[in-house]
């Protein structure tokens, strides 16, 4: 008779402490470098977008080193293969460098994470710039989010393991809403700063006319 295979072990603690040592570093950083009279919504958006480019340089960089070049996660070792391999638990592609993922995730660490020090340094500078780019940014994720998992989904998940609750509810669910949700509120927001100062600019410039 065969165990059943533990819903939590060691490489999920130290994996998830460095999710949430990455949330402190986010944090801290907001509270250094941003006013103390910022909007909370400047404030939320600087942490989120930090803590995004660690998850894509740190996490998600290791993932591509690990699966390019004839390397694969199931082959490799190390602490990152590790945590690589707990989560392929949930998502058996992560461990046998699907091209699919692979090339997704050449767009969201070359591309995403550096578009997320650009924007946090506009933040720094209160630059309304910003909001063009957080858009950008946020359609970019959101459509990572979707190619990840739509083609999954239309061959009826065969990769996929929802059997542990810790799998599907943290890995599968929570670990991938937070990167449609909050894009969406961040595309939201800088959609009324972009509408409302482009209204204000017309309302001003029909007034000049009159």
């Amino acid at each position: 008779m065969t165990s059943s295979p533990e819903i939590f072990t060691a490489t999920s603690a130290y994996s998830l402490a460095g999710v949430a040592a990455m949330a402190f570093v986010a944090i801290t950083g907001a509270k250094v470098l941003l006013p103390k009279n910022a909007r909370w919504q400047d404030s939320f958006t600087f942490i989120w977008l930090t803590f995004d480019a660690l998850i894509h340089f740190f996490f998600e960089g290791s993932f591509l080193y690990l699966s390019t070049f004839g390397r694969t996660v199931n082959s490799s070792v190390g602490p990152f293969a590790e945590m690589w391999k707990e989560y392929t638990r949930a998502d058996s592609r992560w461990g046998v460098s699907d091209p699919t993922v692979v090339a997704l995730e050449f767009l969201t660490v070359l591309g995403v994470g550096p578009m997320c020090c650009y924007i946090i340094r506009q933040i720094i500078k209160d630059d309304p710039a910003r909001h063009y780019w957080i858009i950008i940014l946020s359609t970019a994720e959101l459509y990572g989010g979707w190619m990840t998992f739509c083609p999954e989904w239309l061959t009826g998940s065969p990769s996929l393991d929802t059997s542990n609750p810790l799998y599907l509810w943290v890995y599968l669910t929570f670990m991938n809403v937070i990167w449609v949700v909050i894009p969406v509120w961040l595309m939201w927001d800088s959609y009324g700063h972009i509408a409302g100062s482009l209204r204000r600019a017309q309302a001003v410039a029909k007034t000049k006319k009159n």
